[in-house]
């Protein structure tokens, strides 16, 4: 079972954001306990943002920002389709996927402990995705009673593509998330 968090709680917004961010919230944590009390309560309140600067700190890892991203982006738009479709199955089975290629709305149908998830990538030199490719990748997700469908892409969704993914609970990948999954462009 997959804990998931709100979206904006403190710590899902924490986890998104620069893993220092966390730790200067800890050390705030800490200096403002440790004015009243002894340092071992001081400690414990500072450690729940302790705990979340690592995880944080382990899901940036080895992730570019900033001119390195856009430089990634750009690599894996030059990339042919059979090329970013061999650098995503490798991704995807380095997160523990069976991965098997299919045809129609979604191009791999991703199996893991018996759970099957459907991705759609096709479409990920589109500077702009709407509804309609996510709706086609909904009723396939439908169709082979998938658990969960993932939409993949480069570019940007629309806001009523936004709204349709979050409505129907479409996971999508973009920006460092997909530049991680795809590996390490230098090598390739």
């Amino acid at each position: 079972m997959k804990l998931t968090l709100p979206e904006n709680s403190l710590f899902a917004i924490l986890l998104r954001s620069r893993w220092w961010v966390s730790l200067l919230i800890a050390l705030g944590a800490f200096g403002v306990v440790r004015l009243v009390l002894n340092e071992g309560y001081a400690f414990f309140a500072a450690l729940p943002f302790i705990v979340i600067t690592v995880m944080a700190l382990w899901r940036q890892r080895g992730v570019p920002r900033g001119a390195r991203l856009d430089a990634a982006i750009e690599a894996l738009r030059a990339m042919t389709w059979e090329e970013f479709a061999r650098a995503l199955e490798q991704g995807y089975r380095r997160q523990g996927y069976t991965v098997k290629r299919v045809e129609g709305a979604a191009d791999f149908e991703l199996e893991r402990a018996g759970r099957l998830s459907l991705v759609a990538a096709k479409r990920w030199k589109a500077s702009s995705t709407g509804v309609e490719p996510l709706k086609e990748l909904a009723a396939a997700g439908a169709a082979r009673e998938a658990v969960e469908c993932v939409y993949v892409l480069a570019g940007e969704m629309t806001q009523n593509a936004l709204g349709f993914a979050k409505k129907t609970k479409i996971n999508w990948v973009r920006g460092a998330e997909l530049v991680k999954l795809a590996g390490d462009l230098r090598h390739r």
